[in-house]
């Protein structure tokens, strides 16, 4: 069993995505998006598999689609926005180096966009991701090791606060290892 060296959590718009990618190309690791895993998996688009099986369907796939990349990747991890709720994920994630990305209203919306295929915005974005936000932050800072928030900063910039957060840089052969501070006396 491998773990991780990052997993990022947090709502559609946080920039799990960009940022993830980059991270991984900084410690030189490979990066990994659950629900590209669930796309892949039900061979079909998140928001078709919610309209036709539903939310309990997508999130049993979900489910084990973030226990088999916990189980296997030793890279960064990009968890869907709604991953956490489910109380055994969150068990999963005790312990491991879990970031939750805290965007704001505006910068989500501006990610995201209105009319990206988003079930659970669907209706009312701004409304539906403020509740939904309302539901989740107890959730994402549970399982977190560092929240850091991305207003105002580049994906480059929120790279770095992770790295810092979690005290890591790239081993000079590319793996990442835990940062060591001297100590002057």
């Amino acid at each position: 069993m491998t773990s991780p060296v990052v997993v990022l959590i947090g709502p559609p718009g946080a920039g799990k995505s960009t940022v993830g990618a980059l991270l991984a190309e900084r410690l030189g690791v490979g990066y990994r998006d659950t629900d590209a895993d669930v796309v892949a998996t039900a061979g079909r688009p998140i928001a078709d598999i919610f309209i036709d099986q539903g939310e309990a369907h997508f999130r049993g796939l979900e489910r084990e689609a973030v226990r088999t990349a916990l189980d296997e990747h030793p890279g960064v991890l990009a968890l869907g926005g709604g991953a956490i709720l489910d109380e055994g994920t969150r068990t999963l994630l005790t312990g491991l180096p879990v970031i939750f990305l805290d965007v704001e209203l505006a910068d989500a919306v501006k990610r995201v966009g209105l009319d990206a295929p988003r079930p659970l915005l669907a209706v009312n974005p701004r409304k539906q991701w403020r509740e939904l936000m309302e539901r989740r932050r107890p959730l994402y800072t549970e399982v977190a090791r560092a929240v850091i928030p991305t207003a105002e900063r580049t994906p480059a910039q929120v790279a770095e606060a992770i790295l810092d957060a979690l005290e890591l840089r790239p081993a000079a052969g590319g793996a990442p290892q835990a940062a060591h501070r001297e100590e002057n006396a």
